[in-house]
């Protein structure tokens, strides 16, 4: 087996969605149905829950760890930077990439996103139709043209 897209691995991609929003769930996931796009959506409400999933601690210890990570920034319990901070600082997470997706435009919260390593940000689109613009542009960059390490690739050296 190779270390490709996971697309090539012969499953369906590992997305995680770390988003409190109800509405903004909802519409993520169609946008995912609507583009027609295969890949796992797993939820993550609020920060905290993120990092517990991610870490696979209790009740989580069956997580699969995902390809790509859609952070929002303002999350409950723990915010979207805190998240971020610690997924790259992380020996085990830091190689999954993280595509902030929030509704801040603030130049502030964009360089400092950067400064914690985010591998890319987006503003949260007005519409239905640009959502699914986006949605299509992930899947086609993140699963198309981006070499992504496999996850047997992202496991600590012993």
């Amino acid at each position: 087996m190779t270390d490709t897209i996971p697309g090539a691995l012969g499953r369906p991609a590992e997305l995680m969605l770390v988003e409190d929003n109800y509405g903004d769930i909802l519409l993520t996931q169609e946008a995912f149905k609507a583009c027609k796009i295969n890949n796992r959506l797993h939820i993550a409400r609020d920060g905290e829950q993120a990092l517990k999933m991610l870490l696979k601690q209790p009740p989580y210890s069956d997580q699969v760890t995902p390809d790509l990570i859609l952070l929002d920034l303002n999350l409950p319990r723990k915010d979207g930077r805190e998240v971020l901070a610690e997924i790259k600082s992380s020996r085990e997470l830091a190689k999954i990439p993280v595509v902030i997706l929030t509704g801040s435009r603030a130049q502030l919260d964009v360089v400092r996103s950067y400064e914690l390593n985010a591998n890319c940000y987006i503003a949260k689109p007005i519409d239905f139709e640009q959502l699914q613009n986006v949605v299509n542009s992930i899947q086609d960059f993140w699963f198309s043209v981006v070499l992504l390490p496999s996850q047997r690739s992202r496991e600590p050296a012993a």
